[in-house]
């Protein structure tokens, strides 16, 4: 056998071995010390897929995270190769969300303009005039946190990550601010209309 192949194959016995001890004691700091050895490869492949260095960094904290209750359950034969597929699957979990948050956003954007098309007024003008007035009046009812963060995403066409440095909030809290401020603004229409 060619001394790397030698070398490779302890090298997977070490981690295996590490692996063991994990399992056997909960010590997070054998896992730790197990992940800082292959974490530039799980940043590498959040790049990949995220080409973001921020995003990519995200990644390798969540995937660490998902190790400390993984690791203990799954068998594993070969930890580098378990592990690229594990930060696989989290950045493609991601990237669904994300998808899944723009989709949403696309579907209440058609949402609102099918509401203002098909208002009770004869002239549309008028109808998207009041529509418009009680919006920005929603809007002021906000909180400033979803307050800000609604008018930066939709009226200035900002990131969530732009978003979190102007206001100085992590981007979930964004995310958050985003969401509830447009159920609350979908309320407060609601009740303007009805």
């Amino acid at each position: 056998m060619p001394s790397s192949l030698k070398q490779q194959e302890f090298d997977r016995q070490l981690d295996l071995t590490q692996i063991r001890q994990f399992r056997n004691s909960g010590d997070l700091e054998i896992l730790g010390t197990l992940y800082e050895k292959y974490m530039h490869l799980v940043y590498g492949v959040g790049l990949k897929y995220f080409k973001n260095r921020d995003q990519a960094s995200e990644i390798v904290m969540q995937v660490f995270e998902k190790l400390t209750v993984e690791a203990g359950k799954q068998e594993i034969t070969n930890f580098r190769s378990w592990l690229y597929v594990v930060a696989k699957n989290q950045c493609l979990m991601e990237l669904r969300k994300l998808n899944a948050e723009d989709n949403r956003f696309r579907l209440w954007q058609a949402e609102e303009k099918r509401i203002m098309e098909s208002g009770f007024e004869l002239h549309p003008l008028d109808d998207s005039q009041r529509l418009s007035d009680a919006l920005q009046d929603c809007i002021t009812k906000l909180i400033d946190e979803q307050k800000s963060s609604i008018d930066l995403f939709y009226f200035k066409k900002k990131s969530y990550q732009e978003i979190s440095i102007l206001l100085k909030i992590e981007e979930k809290k964004v995310k958050s601010s985003i969401q509830n401020g447009k159920r609350n603004l979908k309320i407060c229409l609601e009740s303007s209309n009805g």
